[in-house]
């Protein structure tokens, strides 16, 4: 008897710990909206700490996957090497042959069989972003600097930045990745509001 009650407590003190582990990890996972950033009175700072949650999502596997400093991708919550091997491409979608589009639908297909991963992603648009925004091995501020350069940004003044930021569809993607993958930290719509707050205190960066 003693056994049994030795076990269903153990049992239940596991279950317990693996909820409040989950808790703690998607709470880890959240963006804080740009209200709990009030406190802080210098605009400056203010700024710098409001680009520094929004990089949570842009330093994410789901953003820096398809940032690479060279020509092939990664892929995955590890940001492994992309398998099979692909280049860039003239336009970030491959080359003859080898296109993005060849594996990469217009929308996420989850597999049937066994296999190692779960689902391929897709979009209309699935390639990689232009080497003028690569991300991956920049420090935050180096980023930043990047995001504000209309000349490595695609041409958008901040205004447009925002525009992307919050409204652009495959940017959508990052939190709808598809079986398999963690999606980006918190909502489009949070990190669209962090990154209008960090523009209306002066688009400082860290």
């Amino acid at each position: 008897m003693r056994a049994v009650i030795l076990v269903s407590f153990l049992t239940g003190a596991a279950a317990l710990a693996c909820v409040h582990s989950f808790a703690q990890s998607q709470e880890g996972r959240g963006l804080r909206d740009p209200s709990s950033f009030a406190s802080i009175g210098d605009q400056a700072a203010r700024s710098r700490a409001l680009f520094t949650e929004a990089a949570k999502v842009i330093t994410s596997p789901r953003c820096m996957n398809c940032h690479p400093a060279g020509d092939r991708p990664t892929q995955g919550n590890d940001m492994h090497a992309h398998a099979p091997p692909v280049t860039r491409g003239a336009g970030g979608d491959g080359v003859p042959g080898n296109t993005c589009g060849a594996c990469h639908t217009d929308r996420n297909f989850t597999l049937q069989e066994r296999t190692s991963y779960r689902s391929i992603p897709g979009h209309p648009r699935w390639g990689l972003a232009p080497i003028e925004m690569a991300w991956q091995g920049k420090s935050l501020g180096e980023i930043c600097n990047q995001l504000k350069d209309p000349g490595r940004n695609g041409g958008r003044n901040l205004a447009l930045l925002h525009e992307h930021a919050a409204g652009d569809d495959l940017i959508a993607w990052g939190w709808q990745p598809g079986e398999g993958r963690d999606p980006a930290p918190g909502t489009q719509q949070i990190f669209g509001a962090l990154v209008q707050a960090w523009i209306d205190t002066g688009a400082q960066c860290p």
